[in-house]
């Protein structure tokens, strides 16, 4: 694609990192700004999000069904946090979703993209990455894509995982905890670096498709927007002028 070509908003944007880093925060942010500021100033048009928690909370209670009708558990294992994933790769399974419901929802709607931009937000850890994860999506998909990594350390990781929960709302995208086995078992490591060579922003070859990245630095944490608008606006300004090299 020219540059001349390219769409003034990202079509599909990747919003990845560990569990709790600000990735729902980033979201929530662009929700609260108007529509014109946030295309101008962000590169984000009306925008609709797809993030792949709602399916591991599904399996989960499909789990909970199975283990009342007195089956073996598949997927999860119960903790008074929350649950654990204990099936290997099926986090990276569910990319099979992500494109079932982007090629029946939005490839298949071309006028989305006058206006709209889609997220696609999720989390990867050891021995299910981010490397295998997108490497699994269509190349239409990619082709359309720009990746957001929102960088924290694992210990921030792990401390805003716990002080962000809210008992009772264990199924809500915002206040959810990953429990602590899970977060030291499988969310302590992942393979972001090593695909990216460390880099802060470059392009990686996925699928024959170049894919621009920025990683974001997200520390230290902040509510505050003076201070969140500048951090988004720098990381994803770079991204914009990946773009255009494409």
């Amino acid at each position: 694609m020219t540059p001349a070509a390219q769409p003034r908003i990202f079509e599909h944007l990747f919003v990845l990192g560990r569990p709790a880093g600000g990735k729902s925060e980033f979201i929530d942010f662009m929700k609260k700004l108007p529509a014109e500021e946030r295309a101008r100033r962000f590169g984000i048009g009306r925008f609709e999000e797809i993030d792949d928690f709602p399916w591991l909370w599904e399996a989960c209670l499909a789990d909970d069904d199975r283990e009342a009708r007195g089956e073996p558990r598949v997927d999860s294992e119960r903790t008074p946090e929350g649950y654990n994933i204990t099936r290997p790769k099926f986090r990276g399974s569910l990319v099979d979703r992500f494109n079932e419901v982007i090629a029946a929802k939005y490839l298949a709607n071309p006028p989305f993209y006058a206006d709209g931009t889609l997220l696609i937000e999720f989390a990867r850890g050891r021995d299910d990455g981010f490397g295998e994860s997108l490497g699994r999506f269509r190349p239409d998909i990619l082709a359309r894509g720009a990746i957001l990594f929102i960088n924290v350390s694992f210990d921030e990781s792990f401390r805003r995982n716990n002080a962000r929960y809210r008992k009772g709302q264990e199924e809500s995208i915002l206040f959810h905890k990953v429990p602590d086995r899970d977060m030291l078992g499988f969310f302590r490591e992942n393979d972001w670096e090593a695909i990216t060579g460390g880099a802060p922003d470059g392009w990686l070859e996925i699928n024959g498709v170049r894919v621009p990245f920025v990683t974001m630095n997200n520390e230290p944490e902040s509510t505050d927007p003076g201070v969140l608008g500048p951090r988004y606006g720098a990381a994803l300004g770079r991204l914009k002028e990946l773009r255009l090299e494409r």
